[in-house]
Order: C-alpha cells, then structure tokens, then sequence
C-alpha cells in the first residue's frame, strides 16, 4: 500500500523528558499535555478549524483518563477534535502516528493531531474489588512498578527478557557500557550551541506550570536528570541480576513528559507546515512480536516489515532512531541489521533522556525528522520494542516539495 500523508514540517513538538518524581511530578499528564498542546499550537499560528481529527496515547492512567481524547482537546481549544485514546506501552508513539495516518489515507480527516503523555511518577494504586476474596477483600497493583517487575504471562521481570537476549547473543556488560558512552556523547550533540537541535521542536527554557495551570513554578533549560557517566564509573558497576550482564548503568530510567505530531493529506500538509518547502512524507509502518521473554528481538522484524511496506533496504537509509530501554537492544539491532551501533540514534535517544513510554517514540520521531532536515533531507527508520515482547517501527523521508 502506497501511503498518500505527510507530517507538516514543524508541526510537531515536545516538553523537555524529567526523571521521575521530578520537576513534572506534581502534573496531571492529560492537562499538561493540554496546556502545552495549546500553546505550541497558537506559536504555529495553527487554527482550531484545521485540525478534524485527533488520537491520545497514554499508558499510566490518570483521574478522569476515561474521557480520553475529547477531554485532553477540549482543554486544548479544540473542542471539535474526536478520537480515540490507545495504549500499547512503549509502542504507543507509533501506535498513534499510524492511527492518524490511517484516518488521513481513509479520507476520513485531512489533518489529524496524535497527543502523547504520560506521567511514571506518583503511578496510581489500583484496587479491584473481589467479593469471593478472603474477608471480601480484592487485588492491589501499583501501575508502574508491578509491571514493570512482571510480564502477567511469563512471570518474569523486562529486566529478564534483556539477560535472555544478552545469553542467547553473547552480549558482555563492557559491549553495553560502550553504547552508553556513545549515546550519551550523542546527546551532548543536541546540547551544542545552546541546546540548538533541542530547541528545533522544543521551547527553551521551558516554564514548569503549577499543578492548576495557572502559575509558573520553575524553569527547566532541557532535560532533567540525565546521567553523565563516564568508563570508569560504569566499569564499578555489577549486573542487577546475579550472573547476568545488565547494569543499571546499562538502562533507561523511568520519565514523565509529553510529545504531540500532526499527520496531514499533502495538500493540508503543505498548508500547516513552517517551510512548505520541506515535506516529510510517511513511507511504511511494521509491527512484530516475538517469543515470550525476549522483547529486544521484536525492533528487528518490526523495523523489516516497515521497510519492505515501504519498498526499501536498510542500505538505503540514512538516519536511525531505537527506542533503547537496554543499551543491548541497540547491539543487538545492528548486529541482526548488518549496521553500525555507533551510527545509530544522533542527537539522543530513550537510554539517555529516558523512558516516559508514551510519547517516547514520538520525540524519537521527531528527534529523527529534524536529524534528516540537517542533513538536507533523507529517510530515516524508527523502530522501538514494548511490553508483550513486541514492537512498531516507521520509515519516513525529508525531502523537497515538488
């Protein structure tokens, strides 16, 4: 199938991505997603009326999270924006983009906004009443923690399905150590000259609203708490799982934060972006799922099926961006791809700026589009696992409207 959207050149943006319990804590994802939504949306002098279609993606539930979508619009001015609200944990970036692409390709929305948000900190504690229990007393979970420390159908922590892949590929602790050198010295990148590719899709400094919306309670000059690790201090580190190889050096760190991104018809496309110029066209998306407890394997046949909808090798693309909850993921995607680790993810990516799963893979997105603008154009590939052992990949090109 030949896909007939584009991303309006511009029209895209996300807040700064905060370590947990952190300087967003205190914000209610939705309405901050709102609120900020709003504002990027008048900077680009977008009119309510452009905007027919829009889908939220979120993954930790929030107070009044049932009405979704039309509530996350209407607080954002766009009141005649319906849609739907989808969670598949870190695949949801993806999982949004493609859902407006498909209302735009149908011809049933010309321009469609896909919110992303999700707040880790303070996750809520669920009680699900059980009158049979003992006494009348049901289950608790903690939303974020119990499942990050435990796959439902397998038992085992995400922590178990990177030790699994580590073993069956012959991974080392010293090889991963090596891919978080040079992310973040990837994401030192984006800081240069005053945090200039940051500030490409990102307003700096960035204003941390009180909890009502009303009052300014801090700024923020990027992101938030982002490791600086050097060899040395990696190298002290020991493996979190007895006799395994993954560090918490090795990993990403739960974030809070929200990225938005339209998707439009080229016509409208041309219309909303900042250089109508530039179009950026979406080429392919994939989805896979592999064995159970091995969910770094699933980027590499996501990111293939993308590729082939889009008629393309691997050799023919100049820009990657993984979603990297283990800094194996990317040691085994480049060596089941036939790439360079090193090559992959300029800029930044999740091991470094963190992991607020929802609007993770659409920064990424983002991240990789604005990659390809400074290189004068391109295709790029974004690909990225979630829980389930599955993963959502995209393949996008920059080039010159015609």
């Amino acid at each position: 199938m030949t896909l007939n959207v584009e991303i309006p050149y511009g029209l895209y943006w996300s807040t700064p991505f905060v370590r947990w319990q952190g300087s967003f804590s205190h914000l209610h994802s939705i309405e901050f997603a709102a609120h900020v939504a709003r504002q990027e949306l008048a900077r680009r002098g977008v009119q309510r009326e452009q905007i027919d279609y829009g889908v939220l993606g979120m993954s930790v539930p929030q107070k009044h999270a049932f009405y979704g979508l039309p509530w996350l619009t209407g607080l954002a001015g766009l009141a005649q924006v319906g849609g739907p609200t989808i969670m598949q944990a870190c695949a949801t970036g993806v999982r949004v983009l493609l859902a407006c692409a498909q209302e735009v390709q149908s011809g049933m929305a010309s321009a469609a906004i896909g919110l992303t948000c999700d707040r880790t900190s303070n996750g809520p504690h669920v009680y699900y009443p059980n009158p049979k229990g003992v006494g009348g007393t049901g289950a608790g979970e903690d939303w974020v923690l119990d499942n990050f420390n435990c796959d439902p159908l397998g038992g085992h922590a995400m922590l178990e399905t990177a030790e699994n892949v580590a073993a069956t590929h012959g991974f080392s602790t010293a090889e991963q150590h090596e891919i978080v050198l040079r992310r973040e010295q990837q994401y030192r990148m984006a800081l240069q000259d005053d945090s200039a590719f940051l500030r490409r899709f990102m307003t700096l400094p960035f204003d941390v609203p009180t909890a009502n919306l009303r009052k300014t309670m801090s700024t923020l000059a990027g992101d938030e708490g982002i490791s600086h690790s050097t060899a040395e201090g990696l190298a002290k580190l020991v493996p979190v799982r007895q006799g395994g190889t993954v560090t918490f050096g090795a990993q990403t760190h739960p974030a809070d934060g929200n990225a938005a991104i339209m998707v439009a018809t080229p016509q409208r496309a041309a219309e909303l972006s900042i250089n109508p110029k530039m179009a950026v066209r979406l080429l392919g998306f994939g989805q896979a799922r592999v064995a159970l407890a091995r969910m770094p394997e699933a980027t590499v046949p996501a990111a293939q099926r993308a590729l082939a909808q889009a008629g393309l090798t691997i050799g023919q693309i100049d820009a990657i961006k993984t979603h990297n909850p283990f800094a194996l993921n990317d040691l085994y995607f480049a060596r089941a791809m036939g790439v360079n680790s090193a090559d992959m993810n300029n800029y930044g990516c999740s091991l470094v700026w963190g992991h607020p799963q929802a609007p993770m893979g659409t920064r990424s997105v983002i991240e990789l589009i604005e990659e390809l603008a400074l290189r004068g154009g391109g295709r790029g590939l974004f690909t990225g696992c979630a829980a389930g052992d599955s993963a959502m990949a995209v393949v996008l090109e920059v080039v010159d409207r015609k």
